[in-house]
Order: C-alpha cells, then structure tokens, then sequence
C-alpha cells in the first residue's frame, strides 16, 4: 500500500505567528494557544477519518512529541512527594495542551510555504518590537508605555520586563532575516540595535545569550575571523557608549564589576542577592534528589530549607518564587529524573538536526545554535522557563525548527546506511555558496 501524501494545513503558520505577537499580552496569548491546540486537535481527527493524506510525518510527530514527554513527565513524576500536590496536579493538567500545539507548529512548517511565513514572520515581529525599544531609548515612551526606572520595558510594559530575555532568545530570526535580505550589512544594523536594547533592558543573563546568538549567526554570515573580530570590536564601542551615555547601563557595569572583588559579599551583590537562592535551591535538591519538591512547589518549600538569616525572608519578604538558575529550578522541582529528562530531551534535538537531510541542515544551519544559550539563562522567560511553568510558548521555535531538520522519509534515512542496523552520518560536502544558502533557506 502507497504510503499516504503529506497535505498542509494553511492557517497553521499564521496562528503560531499569532500566538508569538500576543506574548506581550500573557492572558490572550494563552488563549490563542490553547485554542490551536483544539484546532490541532479538530484537523488531525479529521484528517484521520477523511483518509488521504497526513498533516504530519511520522518523524515530525514522533520527535515533537517525545520532547513534550521529556518536558512534562518530570511535572508528573514530581508528583510523588510535592509539597503542594493540588497545584503541581493543576501544572500537570493544564500543560498537556502544549502537545497539540507542538503539533500544530510541526504542520506549520511542514511545506517550503509554512517556513518561509513562520521563520519570517516572526523575524519580522522581533523587528518590530526592537525598532519599539529603541524609540522607548531615545524618548522613554513605547507601544507598552513608559520605561520602567530601572531598564527598558519595551512592548512588554514595566510590568512584564521580560523585553531582554525574549530579544536575545530570538535574536537569531531577525539576524538570519536580515542576513537573507540585505547581506552584512543588513545584519551589522540589526546586530546594533539588538546590542542597544538588550543592553539597555538589564538582563544581564541575556547579555551572554545575545553574545552567542551574534558569534554563532555572524559565523554563518562572514565566517569564524571575520565574525570574531566585528563581534568583539562591535561589543566593546556599543558598551562603552551605552555605559557613558546611560545612568542605568552604568550601574549595571558597576554592579557586574563588583564580582572581581573574589569575597562573597562582592558576588552576591553581582549577582543581585541570588546566592542565599542558590543554596535555598541546592538543599532542597538535596534532600529531594529524585522528584524534586514538586513543580510550582518551590516557592512553597523555600522557608523551610532558607537559612536563618537569609534575606529573602525578612521583613515583607516570604522566599523566592524560583531558583533563578536552569538547572537548580530543574534538581530542586523535579530532581534529577527532570534534569536527565530534559538532557534527554536536548540530545534528541542534536540528533535530529544531525541526521536531517542536507537540504533541511542547510535552512536550518544556524538555528540550533540557539540551544546552547539556553543553558546560561538564570531567570525566566515569558511566562516561566522554569519546568513548572508555560515552557512551551517559549521553546516551539526551536521544536518548530527541530521538526524542520528531522530525517523525512525512508529513502533519505537508507542513503545513510552503509549495512543494515549501523547507520552512518553522511560524510559532509565542500563548502557552500552564500546563494546557495539564501535558496535553500528561503524555500
């Protein structure tokens, strides 16, 4: 029997498109989501008893939903012994309708259309949201406000100063657009007003995001020497400017500095008081090495493993709300099943874009990059990175490109093999042309 024909669904690229432009507003964006997830939902089933063809190759479905397994089994196992059961229960309940849109993401990017709409529009978005920030810089007002006192706010209002996290997260679409449409060029002038806004906004744990995200895409563009050297040079003018020109980027420097002191008190103060949270977080690892407290548990768990003279404690202060640091928030929620999990889940990816086809390594050759700058965030991004909370709004884009450089077909999969059960990675071409690149990546 034929093998079933791959069909599209055509609205499935602007619904995650729409879904990614609403994150400035948390509780429609919500919406958006889990009503794609019924609409995956609704379109498989369909589908399924229509006959014909498939929304999704086995491959894309597979790996799309073994990741949401590596993501939402740790929720569940953390179960066992949470310190607040209804809600860690709750957690694992409402998270399962990120599978569907997982799903729905996979269908989007499912034909040359559905990339270019996907990948494109939300480098576009990006674009947006930092012209935004960079009117907010120079007049203190955007589309979300005025600035908060502190840092830039951006289109996320001084409520929600996630603006940093989320320009250096996805920095890599707006680059790798702008690489495609205007050449170097195109992406130096992105790279800068990234670097000011990032900058500007006062996360300091996307400074170092955006640092990979700039050497990784400016590698792809000019390659290794040339990138290190526009990197470097770039970084030292934009700092030292924005530290001359701008009280708050100042204080940040100085507080940043204040870790060379080498005594405790100097790198907590670097670290704006995240030590006390880091030894909160390790105890409770500790003493719930398996599980972990629970997922949504750790603010509930942290006054029983501070110390006495933790600051976090005093006064109007009950505990910290996470541990700030990836994998402290993964040993002390969901223990050490959550990290290997979640290791587990981040080797598959590698996997996948390893074995892909050279077509889909090509479109996709600079974006698992972005993976590795995961590693390093230590607060959340819109809603929560944390394991307990709405990871997936922030982690498709990745699934979506995963999906994209997954082995697609039998054939494809046989030409690696060399005999039976030894597959073998496909020996790697010469090097390719810059057209070549903006081609196949634009199909």
């Amino acid at each position: 029997m034929a093998a079933p024909t791959l069909t599209t669904f055509r609205w499935a690229p602007w619904w995650v498109l729409l879904q990614v432009a609403l994150w400035p507003a948390p509780g429609i964006a919500e919406g958006v989501l889990t009503l794609g997830a019924l609409v995956a939902i609704f379109m498989l089933l369909k589908q399924r008893f229509r006959g014909g063809g498939r929304l999704l190759t086995a491959e894309a479905w597979a790996l799309s939903t073994a990741m949401f397994l590596a993501y939402w089994l740790p929720q569940l196992f953390s179960t066992w012994d949470a310190v607040n059961l209804p809600r860690t229960m709750r957690e694992v309940v409402v998270d399962l309708r990120y599978l569907p849109f997982l799903w729905l993401v996979a269908m989007a990017v499912a034909d040359p259309r559905g990339r270019r709409l996907t990948f494109g529009g939300i480098g576009v978005i990006i674009l947006l949201w930092l012209a935004d920030g960079l009117v907010q810089a120079a007049t203190g007002w955007s589309l979300g406000g005025a600035s908060h006192a502190d840092r830039l706010s951006g289109i996320f209002g001084d409520s929600n100063l996630k603006l940093g996290l989320v320009m250096a997260s996805l920095s890599p679409f707006a680059l790798v657009l702008a690489a495609r449409r205007f050449g170097v060029l195109g992406w130096a002038m992105v790279a800068a007003g990234l670097v000011i806004v990032v900058l500007l906004a006062g996360a300091r744990a996307s400074w170092l995001t955006l640092a990979l995200s700039l050497l990784f895409t400016g590698v792809w563009v000019m390659g290794v020497k040339r990138a290190l050297l526009v990197v470097a040079l770039g970084s030292v003018v934009l700092v030292g400017t924005a530290t001359l020109l701008s009280d708050r980027m100042g204080q940040r420097v100085e507080r940043t500095q204040a870790a060379l002191s080498g005594d405790a008190e100097g790198v907590d103060f670097a670290l704006s008081g995240r030590l006390p949270i880091w030894r909160t977080a390790w105890a409770m690892a500790q003493d719930n090495w398996l599980t972990g407290v629970g997922s949504r548990g750790f603010r509930d768990a942290y006054g029983d493993y501070a110390e006495a003279d933790d600051p976090w404690m005093q006064g109007e202060w009950e505990g910290a709300f996470h541990a700030h640091q990836l994998v402290l928030e993964l040993l002390s929620e969901t223990g050490v099943i959550g990290l290997l999990l979640w290791l587990v889940a981040a080797a598959m990816v590698l996997r996948a874009w390893r074995w892909a086809g050279p077509e889909a390594r090509m479109a996709s050759r600079c974006r698992p990059w972005r993976w590795p700058s995961r590693c390093f965030r230590s607060t959340p991004t819109w809603p929560s990175i944390r394991p307990s909370g709405a990871v997936w709004p922030c982690c498709w884009p990745r699934c979506a490109w995963a999906a994209w450089g997954r082995p697609s077909t039998s054939a494809t999969r046989k030409r690696w093999r060399t005999r039976p059960g030894k597959p073998k990675r496909p020996a790697r071409s010469g090097r390719v042309s810059r057209s070549e690149v903006r081609r196949v990546g634009g199909a």
